[in-house]
């Protein structure tokens, strides 16, 4: 009777067959939250959680009983233990974005200031990945003030927090010396507009203005250039001992579906495309047993100014494709390090394009370039191409630039690491859209 008064909208007589049902059935899951639910909206909170504690110890750690229960005690400002049931619920439901931003309110409310910056940035990314809280349109009118307020929150509290971080280079070097930098995270936080001057450079994470975008860099911006080309034939030697021995190659782009392989790679004949990669650095992890095998690589990457940032950089590796493997176009992540190219073993009809110039590897002869414009290479022969990939500076970064980039890198990355319990992006959310 209950549901057919719900059914029809009935919503007091079904309130009332509920009620008769929780005399004749106290453990009855579905009356304790239909009851709990009304006693919510007529803002009795105290009676909402008995029932929704009765719930509980009948379906423990059920997350939709958590949820309801968790929304009761944020609004009976029992914000301790709305915030374990909170907690509860994302353990096993880390996509739930609004219980995100309800645990946000709680921790808030707690004191747990950096807990709640957190809370309310990973709910609002989370929910935007999926389109929701984009604007008005993709915002439910009930929720449009608290996500609003999360959204200024996290601006403030991600500002304030890298802020900090460049407090002492300011305080070491001077204001002046990190004014691009400055520009830099206003840009990353949403603050002033990209501006790009050369359309065709898209980076995913960072941009660093005010200084020259170009695809390519000349050669005599890179004085460790000559030392890398001159130790092509000791570098080949070892490369052809790991292809001769059962040492792993991975591949480039991790495990991924056959769709998603699809996105990145495209075969021209009727073999599998396949990017291999064999890693001596990747995100700034140091492979040692790769290292250890070829010894006199190792030394030479470990001679040159790589990017070193926690967590991040270098990369440096092997870069194997195989025959008829086309890289589709894609962009890179920051101008604030340029892709260097040692081309050990390339057939013919190999090459690559960067910003739609096209660019042919010539063994021994490296080639430089900002990978935050649109590239693509590709081996239409029937033999791999290997080239040796490492990461470097933009040499139009100063030395202090370079530490404020390291530091508030770093920084970017421990605070995502810390909510990271979405899956990783490292597109900022949308600035506030809302009217």
């Amino acid at each position: 009777m209950a549901l057919e008064h719900l059914r029809r909208g009935e919503t007091d007589l079904a309130e009332k067959c509920f009620a008769r049902l929780h005399e004749i059935a106290p453990d009855d899951v579905q009356a304790l939250r239909f009851l709990a639910d009304r006693h919510y909206d007529r803002s009795d909170h105290l009676q909402a959680i008995r029932l929704l504690l009765d719930a509980d110890r009948v379906k423990p750690a059920d997350p939709a009983i958590l949820a309801q229960l968790g929304s009761a005690q944020l609004g009976a400002g029992d914000f301790a233990a709305a915030a374990i049931s909170l907690e509860s619920v994302l353990a096993q439901k880390p996509e739930a974005f609004v219980v995100r931003l309800q645990l946000g309110i709680a921790l808030e409310q707690l004191g747990r200031a950096h807990e709640a910056l957190l809370a309310y940035f990973t709910a609002i990314r989370t929910a935007q990945l999926r389109g929701r809280w984009l604007d008005d349109a993709t915002t439910a009118p009930a929720m449009r003030g608290v996500v609003k307020y999360a959204m200024n929150y996290s601006q403030e509290g991600r500002k304030r927090l890298f802020d900090e971080v460049l407090e002492p280079l300011r305080q070491r070097y001077g204001r002046s010396e990190l004014a691009r930098v400055e520009h830099c995270l206003a840009i990353y936080l949403g603050e002033q507009p990209r501006s790009i001057p050369d359309q065709r450079q898209k980076p995913k994470f960072l941009y660093f203005p005010d200084i020259p975008s170009q695809p390519f860099y000349p050669r005599e911006r890179f004085p460790w250039l000559g030392a890398l080309e001159a130790a092509t034939d000791s570098v080949r030697e070892e490369l052809r001992a790991v292809l001769s021995s059962a040492r792993q190659m991975e591949p480039f782009l991790g495990v991924q579906t056959p769709e998603e392989t699809r996105e990145m790679l495209r075969s021209s004949n009727d073999r599998a495309a396949a990017w291999d990669a064999y890693f001596f650095y990747r995100h700034g992890e140091r492979y040692d047993a790769h290292c250890a095998a070829c010894p006199r690589t190792t030394s030479l990457l470990d001679s040159l100014p790589l990017v070193r940032i926690r967590d991040h950089a270098p990369e440096a590796l092997f870069s194997v494709l195989s025959p008829g493997t086309h890289i589709l176009p894609h962009t890179g992540v920051t101008n604030t390090r340029l892709v260097t190219h040692l081309p050990l073993i390339v057939p013919a009809d190999c090459a690559l394009r960067v910003g739609g110039g096209v660019h042919i590897w010539r063994e021994g002869r490296c080639v430089t370039f900002d990978d935050t414009f649109e590239h693509e290479a590709w081996n239409r022969s029937g033999d791999i191409r290997i080239v040796l990939i490492l990461d470097s500076w933009n040499p139009d970064l100063s030395e202090v630039e370079r530490l404020a980039v390291t530091d508030l890198v770093e920084a970017i990355g421990d605070f995502s690491q810390a909510g990271e319990s979405v899956p990783e992006s490292r597109t900022p959310i949308q600035p506030n859209r809302f009217a």
